[in-house]
């Protein structure tokens, strides 16, 4: 069976009813049928500080999240909007994520999100689901994940403030339950094929390559 971690980036911590975790539930119960557990962890229930790296010590909590990660075949980010833009929890998440390049492969140099497979879910009012979305998913490529088509579903109410996901009836809109099912077929799909086929690109030898006929050098959590 296939390992899902859905990343609630809501600002209410539980119990408070979060509209994002009731449509990464509905895509988790898509998934479930296909051979995948999914795993929900709200970030606001955890101390995450801010930060670049994947454990500031102390009482920092993310080092728990991001080995759920790091055992996972598909990471989901959820997240709700806020002026626009992906929420400051969202934000968070990608900068603590940033701290993975330090712990690449120490053979091929690929980052710990290698062969796993990464989606994005959007609630909200008006509009900036496809730039939160579009942002986020560029984020989780850029840390190794593979993006499948479809890897998003998203829901926006109408212009200005009004009723949320849930309280809108947001479960019985076409488009987002077809993006939903899009979104499940194609991220299992995706995380069977590299779990059977991981991808083989050896980063350590192509930045090597890149380093002899270069004058500049990468920072060093980057080569």
């Amino acid at each position: 069976m296939l390992q899902a971690v859905a990343l609630n980036c809501t600002l209410k911590p539980s119990p408070e009813t979060s509209h994002t975790q009731a449509l990464m539930d509905k895509l988790a119960g898509l998934m479930r049928p296909l051979g995948v557990n999914t795993e929900s962890v709200r970030i606001a229930d955890y101390h995450v500080p801010f930060g670049v790296a994947s454990d500031l010590g102390g009482e920092d909590q993310w080092p728990t999240i991001y080995a759920r990660i790091r055992a996972a075949d598909i990471v989901i980010i959820g997240t709700p909007i806020w002026m626009g833009v992906r929420s400051a929890v969202a934000q968070l998440v990608v900068e603590r994520l940033d701290g993975s390049y330090s712990h690449a492969d120490p053979d091929t140099g690929q980052f710990p999100l290698y062969n796993k497979v990464g989606g994005v879910v959007v609630t909200g009012n008006e509009d900036g689901a496809h730039a939160a979305a579009g942002t986020t998913l560029f984020n989780l490529s850029h840390f190794g994940c593979t993006i499948p088509p479809n890897a998003d579903c998203y829901w926006v109410g109408d212009a200005g403030p009004g009723p949320s996901y849930l309280d809108a009836g947001g479960e019985r809109h076409m488009y987002t339950n077809k993006a939903a099912r899009f979104m499940a077929h194609n991220l299992v799909y995706v995380a069977d094929l590299l779990k059977r086929n991981p991808i083989p690109t050896r980063l350590a030898d192509l930045t090597e390559e890149a380093r002899a006929e270069s004058d500049d050098q990468c920072p060093p959590e980057m080569n």
